[in-house]
């Protein structure tokens, strides 16, 4: 996922500034841990603001999910990984860029609807709705040149274009999981070696191919 700048307590609407602290404060400390004073703290709102915005804690979890959702589908639609012309190159560039973009401190790269669906899928199921919509309609995006690579190299067998794409968030959110066990980065990039090794292999490419 990108990596957001903090935004200055001036700049945007409160709505977006509570959407922005949410998204900072909770890849730090998790939904639980995260108070609504804090996130009025961080956003330079009053508490009032907050629940005129959203009327509760849990109604603000459902639209930090939507606003994440829709500030990383432009990100990953400008990304370079779509630029190969080649299906199969573009999926490995896309892996390519997700393991780029791993860098800095844990909150800074990890998942905010991966760490929300961990904590709330049973207390919350709004939320973890939401997170859902968010990580599964990601995975979507990468269907098209899934199948379209299949296609081309005439890849045969008892998978689907919509599993492997689900199998490659699966890998990046595990890896997110691991990072953060192990307090080492170095952790998710290590899987996402193994996510482009095994493509590779499904596709039955030996050779590099160039991303």
């Amino acid at each position: 996922m990108p990596r957001p700048t903090k935004q200055s307590p001036e700049r945007g609407s409160a709505r977006i500034r509570l959407l922005e602290a949410a998204r900072d404060v909770v890849r730090t400390k998790g939904f639980a841990a995260t108070a609504v004073d804090e996130l009025c703290k961080s956003a330079d709102v009053t508490k009032g603001a907050f629940f005129h915005q959203f009327g509760s804690k849990d109604a603000l979890g459902v639209a930090a999910a939507e606003f994440w959702a829709e500030t990383t589908s432009a990100f990953f639609a400008a990304a370079p990984y779509h630029a190969p012309s080649d299906p199969l190159e573009r999926i490995l560039a896309y892996v390519a860029f997700r393991k780029a973009i791993i860098a800095g401190d844990l909150a800074e790269f990890t998942c905010l609807v991966g760490t929300m669906a961990q904590e709330v899928f049973a207390s919350s199921p709004a939320i973890r709705d939401a997170c859902g919509r968010s990580i599964l309609g990601h995975a979507a995006t990468l269907v098209a040149d899934i199948e379209a690579a299949r296609r081309e190299r005439g890849i045969t067998g008892d998978w689907t274009a919509e599993s492997l794409a689900r199998h490659t968030q699966t890998i990046i959110q595990g890896g997110f999981v691991l990072a953060k066990a192990g307090n080492d980065p170095e952790l998710a990039r290590e899987s996402l070696d193994h996510l482009e090794r095994y493509i590779r292999h499904l596709f039955h490419v030996t050779e590099e191919v160039e991303t």
